[in-house]
């Protein structure tokens, strides 16, 4: 078979500009942002370490979020985002065309391979689930849309990192290498190569991953991946699902060109 071939287009993945006179803005934002579903809740304290703001400031951000109903004070002296926030996170999975585009494919993959298939995205240093369809297995791999995972970790970070453009994957890689090891490197080398990455027991213990990208030009990098319990996996199951997942993506890349035109 041919296999998928991404043309990534640098404005989809540079960091944008930073607008003038929005500061105080962009922290309440990068406050908001500061949760996910690794850190749920967190003190005004920490907040204010992440976001780089004094703990006086961070305050009147918070304060500013609880007004909006945004946040909410838990346990005490912490605060997690409410459910006014959800919303937000339907919206975002609703506009995106593809997401749309690619659901069929997902669904039919889903069914031919018996496993969970996920699209994911890359947004800074993580890798987020746009969307999954799982299978109908009594035991499967669960992944929530709006997920996310580091870049560099399991077959969907690695594939990700890998499709960057050099000069920005070299940037992202230093920190990497040093939280993961020089494996790393090597992990790359071969998804590129190859336009497939797999990981074993990365993220969830006991589970096995493939992923392949969906070549997109003018998207940011974007990557279809299979998960599923290693121990019904076989070898030779394991191969056939490389090769399924990188047909699939060509099928999404050329309804996404169609939807193009």
């Amino acid at each position: 078979m041919t296999p998928a071939v991404s043309a990534v287009d640098g404005s989809a993945t540079t960091s944008p500009r930073r607008t003038p006179g929005a500061s105080s803005s962009r922290k309440v934002l990068q406050l908001l942002l500061a949760f996910s579903e690794r850190r749920w809740e967190a003190s005004v304290a920490e907040l204010a370490a992440t976001i780089g703001s004094p703990v006086a400031t961070t305050y009147r951000y918070v304060a500013l979020l609880k007004e909006l109903q945004l946040l909410e004070e838990g346990r005490a002296g912490h605060y997690h985002l409410t459910s006014q926030v959800m919303p937000l996170a339907r919206a975002a999975q609703l506009a995106n065309d593809l997401v749309r585009l690619a659901r069929p494919s997902m669904e039919e993959a889903a069914r031919e391979l018996g496993e969970t298939v996920m699209l994911f995205q890359q947004f800074g240093d993580t890798a987020v689930c746009a969307d999954r369809v799982e299978c109908d297995r009594a035991m499967r791999f669960t992944f929530e849309p709006g997920h996310s995972i580091p870049l560099g970790l399991g077959a969907s970070g690695k594939m990700l990192l890998a499709l960057l453009p050099e000069l920005e994957r070299e940037r992202r890689l230093t920190s990497i290498v040093d939280r993961y090891g020089t494996a790393v490197r090597d992990e790359l080398k071969h998804a590129l190569e190859n336009r497939f990455a797999v990981s074993s027991g990365e993220i969830d213990e006991g589970v096995w991953a493939c992923s392949v990208p969906v070549p997109t030009i003018g998207r940011r990098p974007t990557v279809l991946s299979m998960a599923g319990p290693a121990a019904r996996i076989t070898e030779e199951a394991r191969q056939i699902a490389i090769t399924a997942l990188q047909e699939y993506a060509i099928r999404i890349q050329r309804t996404i060109s169609s939807y193009s035109l």
